[in-house]
């Protein structure tokens, strides 16, 4: 199976290992790939698990995992990346149909040698 996040890999080889926790993913690039994968296969549990622990007060599990499932997720697109900011842009069908683009600017940190989702800010 190809790898949810449009890398070209298949999911074994790409994302797979991190949503398994086989590894760590080493970069912020490789660790926003792999959320996105975890929206695409529905897997709430790593996107809490791979959220800065200071701000997963501000997500819930359960609302994570109703939107991964509502829509459809169709592409990614890395826009840029920086020492620890990734911009993409993810498409996705919603619920009703329609075509959307969410472009996000991620921020990511690293603790303890691993990265962690801090916050996202929105590009219209």
């Amino acid at each position: 199976m190809d790898c949810p996040c449009f890398s070209g890999k298949s999911y074994t080889d790409c994302c797979q290992p991190y949503h398994t926790k086989q590894k760590n993913a080493p970069t912020p690039e490789a660790l926003m790939r792999s959320r996105y994968s975890a929206f695409a296969t529905h897997n709430a549990d790593y996107l809490m698990n791979t959220t800065l622990p200071a701000k997963r007060k501000f997500h819930d599990k359960q609302d994570l995992l109703d939107w991964a499932v509502e829509n459809t997720w169709t592409n990614l697109e890395i826009v840029d990346t920086a020492p620890n900011i990734v911009e993409f842009k993810a498409y996705f069908t919603d619920k009703n149909g329609i075509a959307q683009i969410q472009q996000e600017r991620s921020r990511f940190q690293k603790m303890s040698d691993r990265w962690f989702y801090v916050d996202g800010i929105y590009n219209d």
